[in-house]
């Protein structure tokens, strides 16, 4: 195929990268904070052999930068050697009807929790990683994981529990589960849905597990033609479960929104005994077999008031934007900042945008024409304060096809970055990453 024939996840930075690569010593302008010591790490596809059937369907690779000192010590990147990739005719189900859950493209995030670093991909177990991106192999948990796992866990900061779920195509289309603090999982519930639903993401807050029941389902025509295999349907009621936590499928309260789609939370807390639930809310996906559809994406408020048994919706800001973030130690709890990326035209401004949710405001970081951010972390300063410390992510520049760590500083967020590095090789657009301080193991 000519450049112009290819699908847009298959050219410019979409398009994957070919080879695996060490560098030390990065060239750094501007300074970085002596006291931000950690790894970086973000997850995206990469498809090995150069081609996919659509940009969530590549093999997973992981991009890392190690900070230390002052100094980016090294980059590396590494494809996630799963199943899939060492194995690719391997069946995904048996003759007797099981699935291998090791069959995972393993491509969206990547977490730490009970000292484990993890490679998620919301169809399949998780993979572990090595601190150098070598692969450990697929982590079921010691035998008690049995559906998928979420690509979007939720580690609480005061319990240091993991909450997750997997879903399926086949019942129980819907699992939860909470794993403890070493990494043990010690609950799986069945929770019932209309029908095999997909469900990329979900809430928690301090006392409550939010699922989100929507109306893009599993189209099996789709599946066998090797297209993506979810569509939009207008029949599929759109509502979101709240269950307590520590409960199961008889204590969900379930409560009808407007049809919509939301890949990713903001956040969720409790307000009193109503539920406050911050999402970047699509009006509709994939109606007309496009890669997203016509939808509008928007920052979007849902109030479930559990004694009324009522909802309460509210646009936050009305522009384009997704991949939201906040501090990890306000998962679940009242918080000020989030943080999103503009989601519109790569020909406008690429943007970054910082939420005062308490002050109702809302702050740009503005990279400029030609320059694109993906995802961006909060990294806390040694204040401790919600809005002290740093936020950092890849942008790619196209005017030379490079890309960099760009940290900024977070109380003065449209300012300059306090720093910049520049990578050995571009980063294709990916999805999600992680901040690991060293010395913790989460």
């Amino acid at each position: 195929m000519t450049d112009t024939t290819l699908p847009f996840h298959l050219k410019g930075n979409y398009a994957p990268v070919a080879e695996e690569v060490s560098a030390h010593d990065l060239t750094v302008q501007g300074a970085l904070p002596t006291d931000l010591n950690g790894l970086y790490l973000r997850n995206g596809p990469n498809p090995m052999s150069g081609s996919s059937g659509h940009w969530f369907l590549g093999d997973g690779m992981v991009h890392g930068v190690k900070l230390e000192g002052g100094r980016a010590s090294w980059y590396r990147n590494r494809w996630v050697q799963t199943k899939r990739l060492t194995e690719p005719d391997a069946d995904r189900v048996s003759a007797e009807g099981q699935f291998d859950r090791a069959l995972s493209y393993a491509n969206t995030h990547v977490i730490r929790h009970g000292g484990k670093i993890l490679a998620l991909e919301e169809g399949s177990f998780p993979y572990e990683l090595s601190t150098d991106l070598d692969t450990v192999g697929a982590h079921d948990f010691d035998g008690r994981l049995t559906t998928a796992m979420t690509a979007h866990p939720k580690r609480c900061a005061e319990t240091g529990e993991l909450h997750f779920f997997g879903y399926g195509q086949l019942e129980p289309y819907l699992t939860y589960h909470r794993a403890d603090a070493e990494g043990r999982l010690i609950q799986s519930e069945e929770i019932t849905v209309g029908g095999p639903t997909m469900m990329h993401d979900f809430g928690l807050s301090r006392n409550h597990v939010l699922f989100m029941d929507l109306p893009v389902v599993f189209d099996l025509d789709a599946a066998m033609s090797g297209r993506m295999p979810f569509g939009w349907s207008d029949t599929y009621p759109a509502r979101v479960g709240v269950m307590p936590r520590g409960g199961g499928d008889a204590d969900v309260q379930w409560f009808e929104v407007d049809p919509c789609y939301v890949f990713h939370p903001m956040n969720a807390y409790d307000d009193g005994n109503t539920v406050v639930f911050d999402v970047c809310r699509i009006s509709e996906l994939w109606r007309r077999d496009t890669d997203f559809g016509d939808g509008e994406t928007t920052l979007h408020r849902w109030r479930f008031d559990l004694d009324r048994g009522t909802v309460d919706e509210q646009t936050l800001h009305d522009r384009p934007q997704d991949f939201p973030r906040v501090a990890d130690d306000r998962v679940g709890q009242p918080y000020r900042y989030g943080y999103t990326a503009y989601t519109g035209s790569r020909a406008e401004a690429g943007l970054l945008r910082q939420h005062d949710l308490q002050a109702g405001t809302v702050t740009e970081h503005d990279f400029g024409i030609g320059r694109h951010p993906g995802e961006a972390v909060f990294v806390p300063g040694d204040g401790g304060g919600e809005g002290e410390g740093w936020v950092l992510g890849y942008v790619h520049d196209d005017r030379d096809d490079a890309t960099d760590l760009v940290v900024l500083d977070a109380s003065a967020f449209a300012g300059p970055p306090i720093a910049t590095v520049r990578l050995p090789q571009r980063v294709p657009y990916g999805f999600h990453g992680s901040w690991f301080a060293d010395g913790v193991d989460h």
